[in-house]
């Protein structure tokens, strides 16, 4: 018989893509944020984020952003990201953690702006997927009121072209997507098998 054993996890990070969100600041110029914390279902894509940093400012005030999705290589780049915010000054518990503030993460991380189609925060040009989108709504929750909710509406989803399998059709062989496994980076395994509705 399997044993399972209660535990109350220090972080419950159980593994899910990695995406930089571009956001727009207030000098028109564009943020990086390191996420973790996103699911996609149709064009609804939902957002887990810290009401202390620089893009739940950015979201509030400008409703716009890009999902870049880097794939597993690029971890050394989003890891770049990790100690920087955009926030200036510092807040005080992320002072406290070893945050500094940065105002050119594309720089700092190595990666090249590009100009999006739709909405006015850039994308990043070395990451495979880009999804340009609208927020629809934003919620912090009562028992979390250190984090937002943010619902996004995607408008134009952009694939490097080593990607693209068919008409609108990403090839899940060659997407590589970089995983955030409590804490630790991770790229895919082996394929194990296919949904009945896989194409």
């Amino acid at each position: 018989m399997i044993q399972h054993e209660t535990i109350n996890p220090s972080i419950l990070y159980y593994g899910t893509p990695v995406l930089l969100l571009s956001t727009l600041n207030e000098d028109g110029s564009t943020n990086l944020s390191p996420l973790s914390s996103s699911w996609a279902l149709g064009d609804c894509l939902v957002l887990g984020l810290g009401v202390q940093g620089k893009a739940y400012e950015n979201l509030s005030r400008h409703p716009e952003c890009v999902i870049n999705l880097p794939d597993a290589s690029m971890w050394r780049q989003v890891e770049s990201l990790g100690r920087y915010t955009g926030t200036y000054p510092v807040p005080e518990d992320k002072r406290q953690m070893g945050y500094k503030f940065c105002s050119e993460k594309f720089e700092a991380a190595g990666l090249t702006a590009q100009s999006s189609a739709l909405v006015q925060p850039e994308k990043i040009a070395e990451c495979p997927l880009q999804i340009e989108a609208s927020v629809q709504h934003i919620r912090t929750p009562e028992h979390t009121p250190f984090m937002a909710v943010v619902e996004v509406k995607a408008l134009k989803v952009h694939a490097h072209k080593t990607l693209i399998s068919g008409l609108n059709k990403i090839d899940p062989a060659k997407w590589h997507p970089l995983i955030y496994n409590f804490r630790h980076y991770y790229g895919l395994g082996e394929r194990q098998g296919e949904n009945f509705r896989a194409e």
